[in-house]
């Protein structure tokens, strides 16, 4: 089923010019690309939020990658982080394959929702303060529109305070001490949504044994576990 608010806001995160400095370097790196991707046209642009509209999951990540999903146009597309994800999301039964490489290669998410912190692929992966806070619209209007959700799951600091900037300012209550972002910290937000928060996927991560598919995998049995939750 569509949801018309939240293919409003894509088309409007798609068009977003706002941050001069993520414009510049988003529009960089797909002119010039990397040597694996030479051949391949970069979409270059805004990268919009994807999944299923009726979902109880979301899944804030931090940006796009300058040859991942700035290369392909979906988020978690195209990158190592990305193989690393959608390979928990079909196992945990969100995702009805395990890789996504291409905007046209089939992947179809069920019950689960991916979006960032910020839109554009940031330089050396960092957005700053004021990029994050323009962003921050985009997310308040997903959160808006996705009326069924009963967990997050905020993927490295960034996302997870990103997340919970986005909760306060929509006026919701946040918790006294401020959650405090760890692997596998958990935090009641409200009635009926849980905040779960994980190492991101990210190579940095993953290849230094940080993250571990097994600790990746406890993670989606933590999210199943909330939302068989009656």
């Amino acid at each position: 089923m569509s949801n018309i608010k939240l293919e409003v806001t894509q088309n409007d995160v798609v068009s977003c010019r706002i941050c001069l400095r993520l414009v510049e370097h988003r529009e960089e790196m797909a002119m010039l690309k990397t040597k694996r991707f030479a051949e391949e046209d970069y979409w270059g642009r805004p990268v919009p939020a994807c999944g299923d509209p009726n979902a109880e999951l979301l899944i804030v990540g931090l940006a796009p990658a300058a040859h991942g999903a700035n290369r392909t146009g979906r988020m978690f597309t195209g990158d190592r982080s990305g193989d690393w994800l959608f390979e928990a999301m079909h196992k945990f039964g969100f995702a009805n394959q395990p890789s996504s490489t291409s905007i046209d290669d089939g992947l179809q998410l069920t019950n689960a929702y991916i979006t960032a912190v910020v839109r554009c692929a940031p330089p050396a992966n960092k957005p700053n303060r004021t990029e994050i806070e323009a962003c921050r619209t985009y997310l308040l209007r997903e959160m808006e529109a996705l009326q069924n959700l009963r967990v997050v799951l905020a993927l490295g600091k960034i996302g997870f305070d990103g997340f919970l900037a986005a909760w306060a300012t929509s006026g919701a209550e946040v918790s006294k001490p401020k959650p405090k972002f760890a692997h596998m910290a958990q935090y009641q937000l409200g009635e009926g949504l849980n905040l779960i928060a994980s190492y991101h996927p990210s190579q940095q991560n993953t290849f230094t044994g940080r993250l571990t598919r097994k600790m990746f995998h406890g993670v989606f049995r933590e999210v199943i576990k909330q939302l068989d939750v009656d």
